[in-house]
């Protein structure tokens, strides 16, 4: 069942908080691929994903009462969030989060825009997980959930600068990866 309408959403909310296992089971089914999706693009390991999710699910189901509904869409938001949280804390405390810096003259070199328009969403998705997982992560946050460079430094607790030149270096190996796929397509 896909709880499309607002009367539907607000009601499967409504249940959870009260505790109520069958809904905690529907909030679970709906959201499991969208989150699995959502992990996939920061962390490699399956078995680490599903550790993460179990997490979130749990962060989700303990903190539901604290999560106020404010329209469709406002509670994958809201659910998105508290695993993005819970995929930062799995990343940091792995110690797998490397921030390399570069100088602001790397940073000033412009980016090749490669060719994407006849790349399957799959293969792009395959060429972001292969970053480094400081790069992914803030390619991410920045590109995928629109953080700002001041929003991902708080989270990561580095400098905005820190934050611009992984997100520099991101995508230059990103459109170098492109690239080397594209050329690999015409041989």
């Amino acid at each position: 069942m896909t709880f499309v309408d607002t009367e539907n959403e607000k009601q499967l909310v409504r249940l959870v908080k009260l505790g109520d296992p069958g809904a905690m089971k529907t909030m679970y089914s709906e959201y499991i691929r969208f989150l699995t999706a959502l992990c996939s693009r920061y962390i490699l390991n399956d078995e680490d994903i599903k550790d993460v999710l179990q997490d979130s699910f749990i962060k989700i189901f303990s903190g539901i009462n604290s999560f106020e509904y404010r329209g469709k869409g406002s509670l994958k938001n809201w659910i998105a969030k508290v695993t993005v949280n819970e995929i930062l804390k799995f990343l940091q405390q792995s110690n797998r989060f490397e921030i390399v810096e570069i100088s602001d003259k790397q940073h000033d070199i412009p980016i090749e825009e490669p060719d994407v328009d006849t790349l399957p969403s799959s293969a792009i998705l395959h060429l972001i997980r292969e970053l480094p997982v400081g790069y992914r992560t803030i390619f991410n946050l920045y590109v995928i959930e629109n953080k700002s460079h001041k929003e991902i430094a708080s989270l990561l607790g580095i400098k905005e600068s820190s934050s611009a030149s992984q997100l520099h270096r991101a995508k230059s190996l990103l459109a170098t990866k492109i690239k080397q796929y594209n050329k690999s397509l015409s041989i």
